[in-house]
């Protein structure tokens, strides 16, 4: 029952739609401008880069801190096999950001949310992801290109560093997850239509004229 209730927290702390929230906070549906994604680099191409710092922060920490606790009550409770549990507490965020409960199971590309579970579980681990999605985006302007690198990036570093098989293939599983959420943005690429980062995308008074090509939200 403890370890229900703590799954079903971290799941519900990493549901919260922190880009909804500060899009609306300025009169703005970032589910219906832009990709029509609840993250940060939608949020920045909308609002700024103010806004979407404090997205990133908040989807930053809604993986961090459940981890982090999560962690601690295991070693309190003295569970056997704690580290494929934290796996599953790990998992929980990273679920509930991508499919959120409070936008009818939609969500995000989970990229910020996973990158704070890994820094939660690996810090080391998290800091080369995080590296090597600021050097992608500096080379490429292309955030989805950096997220998509960086986090397959992450399971080879930590097979290559000793990590368990159980933690190498969850986060290939991440991986793959970050990659399929992606879909829609490598059709951009494909395209030649995918925004790179410092574009804008103008919103009318009101709210304007939906541009999403598909929205992610909750209508």
């Amino acid at each position: 029952m403890r370890m229900a209730l703590l799954l079903m927290a971290c799941y519900l702390t990493g549901s919260i739609p922190f880009g909804v929230i500060v899009g609306r906070a300025r009169g703005v549906d970032v589910c219906k401008h832009g990709s029509g994604n609840i993250g940060a680099s939608n949020v920045l191409r909308l609002l700024g880069p103010g806004p979407a710092a404090l997205v990133f922060a908040g989807d930053v920490l809604k993986g961090l801190i459940p981890v982090a606790v999560g962690r601690v009550l295991l070693r309190a409770w003295a569970v056997p096999q704690a580290d494929l549990w934290l796996l599953t507490v790990a998992l929980a965020p990273i679920l509930g950001h991508t499919f959120s409960i409070f936008l009818r199971f939609r969500g995000g590309r989970a990229v910020s949310a996973t990158l704070g579970t890994l820094l939660g579980m690996s810090w080391h681990a998290g800091l080369i992801g995080l590296g090597i999605w600021l050097v992608v985006v500096a080379l490429t302007r292309y955030i989805s290109v950096a997220s998509i690198i960086a986090s397959s990036c992450v399971p080879i570093y930590l097979a290559l560093t000793g990590a368990s098989p159980a933690w190498a293939i969850f986060w290939t599983a991440i991986a793959a997850l970050i990659i399929a959420r992606h879909i829609p943005n490598i059709g951009r690429l494909v395209e030649g239509t995918e925004s790179k980062i410092g574009e804008r995308v103008e919103v009318a008074a009101g709210g304007g004229k939906a541009t999403a090509d598909r929205a992610d939200c909750a209508d």
